[in-house]
């Protein structure tokens, strides 16, 4: 029989797994959000000039787009962030989990690019990197109050 411990590593594994396939689906093949093959390479590389222009221009762009894609790109990323420090104690550091967050990020922008299903931007890097840093920082609470009630529960 499973101990405690081992069933929820299991089991956050299994998540993460499923998380990760979500994300390459919806980042590479999703029809819905413009994934179809593009006629031309799309790419930005001036950081925040996509991030301004949607915050400039929020009213013509409409709620639904901003909130797509500033609000989007940070949200799909936190269970990374969050995952990582729990699935593995290798990645308990801001630095690996920053690294790897940015490694796959990296990879899935120059993949859209390469596989012209999307566009290699910059400003998605740093709100997907936003969305890796805060789910580390909501890992870091999780396991305080974890640690926390343990302490309380055992005195």
């Amino acid at each position: 029989m499973w101990n405690n411990r081992i069933f929820w590593k299991r089991l956050i594994w299994f998540l993460f797994i499923i998380y990760i396939s979500w994300l390459v689906y919806f980042l590479l093949f999703s029809e819905r959000y413009g994934r179809q093959s593009l006629d031309a390479y799309r790419y930005n590389l001036m950081p925040f000039s996509e991030i301004k222009r949607y915050i400039f221009n929020m009213e013509s762009i409409g709620m639904e787009l901003f909130l797509l894609n500033i609000v989007g790109n940070v949200v799909a990323f936190i269970p990374f962030g969050t995952s990582l420090p729990l699935i593995n104690k290798k990645y308990k550091s801001f630095l690996s989990v920053l690294l790897i967050g940015l490694m796959f990020i990296v990879s899935i922008e120059t993949i859209q690019l390469i596989m012209k299903a999307g566009s290699f931007d910059v400003d998605d890097i740093i709100l997907n990197t936003t969305g890796v840093i805060t789910g580390y920082i909501i890992s870091i609470i999780l396991k305080y109050v974890y640690n926390k009630n343990s302490v309380s529960k055992k005195g």
